[in-house]
């Protein structure tokens, strides 16, 4: 195994002191999966413009291709969330058997409500009847499309919202919206669930109809119990806690699941953890009391523009790979103590100590016996397929 050595008599030791087991540490990093984002794979970026990169996917298939190379590389990346109708084609079935065929499978299914130009005004929430019904008309759609594809989830994010004052009647959107949602969730299949993020600005700058936590969870406890609500790491207000939130979801059973990413001022999208590190390794801490924790759906959701798509999101997989195995090597029974105590210096040292716990051996040993890389963005580097993708997708 390439990378740092490592003493794992000397780590199982340390975990044995704190009540855990490696081999259990071991068994919830190879059961770890996160989506990735077919959109992530293609050209993407500000609204001031896009740099296109030689060899980027076409076409869904293509996508697909590099989504499964980046499964193949990390282990942990087995399902692709789809967005429509950037990926729409003509036979759902076909689409299914080539993902699968791929090694992967489908995960969330995405609509897109934000690019109509009908939706100026917005799509669920807009004052015309007849634009809400397309917008409805879309998200019915999109259930029999994840149907045909053995989808399981909506995830849905809405442009909607206003940027002036005076420019709508603010209850009257939350009642359309309402109305609108209801009417969708009345048709969802058994097996899918419903996902509601939210977003405090833009493209709405004035009032963003779904706007934090808060009135998201609002939405979800309207419709039903299999709507969640779905948190995007770039969809807050500078030095929001975003560990809170997922206490407080996580508490009330209706924490959906994650659009991961990382931002350094508004929704930059850039690789998760770039920025912050210790945030996605406090978010863990929240998500799991335990390797046996069972984790919400995990997606990642990020606009690379200048950076290497494929590099970028082995990146992205690998740093939540390390986040969550920190996570898991936390000493619950000392950090316990220390709350109850009131002994704050302890408490913080405890997480201190598992967050500077340097885990990538530990995250490639793991990669290895799933049957992927050690060292998944040297394997990018020397296996050849960006030089064989850019080979193919001349043209």
């Amino acid at each position: 195994m390439s990378g740092p050595a490592y003493d794992y008599t000397l780590l199982a030791a340390k975990l044995e002191e704190r009540g855990l087991q490696l081999d259990a540490i071991e068994l919830a990093l190879e059961t770890f999966n996160v989506e990735t984002p077919s959109w992530g794979y293609g050209d993407s970026g500000t609204r001031f413009g896009v740099f296109p990169q030689p060899g980027r996917p076409r076409d869904v298939h293509e996508r697909i291709e590099d989504a499964a190379e980046v499964n193949r590389l990390t282990g942990s990346a087995a399902a692709v969330a789809l967005h429509f109708p950037w990926d729409q084609v003509d036979d759902y079935a076909e689409l299914r058997q080539r993902i699968e065929a791929a090694g992967l499978r489908v995960g969330a299914v995405n609509p897109n409500l934000f690019q109509d130009p009908d939706y100026r005004l917005g799509s669920v929430t807009n004052p015309d009847s007849s634009i809400r019904a397309k917008a409805v008309e879309h998200l019915l759609e999109c259930l029999r499309i994840a149907e045909a594809l053995g989808s399981t989830a909506q995830s849905l994010w809405f442009a909607d919202g206003t940027n002036y004052p005076g420019q709508d009647d603010l209850r009257l959107r939350r009642e359309r919206l309402l109305d609108c949602l209801a009417e969708v969730y009345g048709q969802l299949p058994s097996e899918q669930e419903m996902l509601v993020e939210y977003k405090f600005f833009e493209p709405a700058f004035y009032a963003t109809d779904i706007a934090d936590w808060g009135s998201a969870l609002m939405i979800c406890q309207h419709l039903g119990e299999r709507a969640n609500v779905l948190i995007d790491l770039g969809h807050h207000a500078q030095g929001v806690n975003i560990e809170q939130i997922v206490a407080f979801l996580g508490a009330s059973g209706r924490l959906g699941g994650f659009h991961f990413n990382n931002r350094k001022y508004a929704d930059d999208d850039l690789i998760v953890g770039s920025v912050n590190p210790f945030e996605l390794f406090l978010i863990f801490t929240e998500l799991v009391r335990s390797p046996a924790d069972p984790l919400p759906r995990l997606t990642i959701d990020q606009s690379h523009n200048i950076e290497a798509k494929v590099a970028a999101m082995v990146m992205s997989v690998t740093n939540l790979q390390e986040a969550y195995a920190k996570a898991l090597l936390v000493d619950r029974t000392a950090l316990t103590a220390a709350q109850a105590d009131g002994d704050i210096v302890t408490a913080h040292a405890v997480m201190l100590d598992a967050f500077n716990t340097d885990v990538r051996p530990l995250c490639a040993r793991v990669r290895e016996r799933l049957g992927a890389a050690p060292d998944p963005l040297l394997e990018l580097r020397r296996g050849g397929y960006v030089a064989r993708a850019l080979a193919a997708r001349r043209g």
